[in-house]
């Protein structure tokens, strides 16, 4: 890379998304080791905002660094490649700066050259890209030539084992007098497109709010994972109160570390059941 295009690279608006697994795992490697002489991955976390518990929480990963750096990612609009190199900087990681810069420097100029493409016009390259009219009438109320799409209060996410818990949030939020309107995959989805298109733009165009139904399964779950960072992802920090994390059964596992900023609905404590659901009904109400 010649001097005059490292010069113009203002990694300060580039967002974190754009370093690669790569260069992900070469911080882990220098940040991972608890070190007495230089700053670790926790005193990274602290600069990014992270609490106390929360860091404390991260020293069960496997690989702390990664995940820091993805639910920054996912939780604060600051998260950019410029800040990352400002933290390291500040915890005087000079050495990771040096080691890494070109690495960074191509990731960087690599996603800048991706968000100069022009968009895909012919969408039949792909068959993940639905065609228009396949976008159109994509669930049982569309109308197939293309007029208003079906609208939902809310996209529920959740896993096969747990739908015996959905099926009395449909009776509690839709047949009663809630009157919510919610989007369930398997009823309200037409079969035949593919399934990760189809639920971006559910999740982006036709729900207000996301409900993720949290469950030793739901932790298993590929589908889970994607629609929880896909909609974490349009509402950094949660500002728009987009996603909604609802626990109704104990659990063995760990609560996801990237939901853990997240006000949570509890469903297993018998002292708020009894608010429970008009409690979720208002949040998923609100415009």
């Amino acid at each position: 890379m010649s001097a005059s295009s490292k010069s113009t690279l203002d990694m300060r608006s580039i967002p974190l998304i754009a370093l690669n697994f790569n260069v992900r795992k070469r911080l882990g490697l220098f940040l991972n080791p608890r070190n007495t002489v230089a700053s670790d991955w926790m005193s990274v976390a602290e600069n990014m905002g992270f609490s106390y518990l929360e860091i404390k929480n991260y020293e069960d990963c496997q690989n702390p660094t990664r995940k820091i750096l993805e639910d920054w990612q996912s939780r604060s609009s600051e998260a950019t490649v410029g800040k990352l190199l400002s933290i390291l900087d500040d915890v005087q990681r000079k050495d990771v700066v040096e080691d890494l810069r070109n690495l960074i420097e191509e990731d960087c100029r690599l996603y800048l050259e991706r968000q100069k493409e022009p968009p895909i016009q012919v969408p039949e390259v792909t068959s993940c890209i639905p065609r228009t009219s396949e976008r159109h009438a994509i669930t049982l109320e569309d109308d197939p030539e293309g007029g208003k799409p079906e609208l939902f209060d809310a996209f529920i996410c959740y896993c096969q084992s747990d739908f015996d818990f959905v099926r009395e949030m449909i009776q509690q939020l839709e047949q009663k007098d809630c009157r919510l309107k919610l989007c369930i995959f398997e009823r309200n989805v037409l079969p035949g497109s593919c399934v990760w298109t189809i639920t971006s733009e559910l999740i982006e165009m036709r729900c207000k709010r996301m409900v993720v139904v949290i469950s030793d399964e739901y932790l298993d779950s590929d589908a889970c994972d994607f629609q929880t960072k896909f909609a974490l992802s349009l509402s950094p920090g949660a500002r728009s109160k987009r996603l909604i994390p609802v626990i109704y059964k104990s659990m063995k596992k760990p609560f996801p570390s990237i939901l853990r900023f997240l006000t949570v609905c509890d469903y297993t404590r018998p002292c708020t059941q009894s608010w429970f659901w008009a409690r979720l009904a208002k949040a998923l109400s609100l415009p």
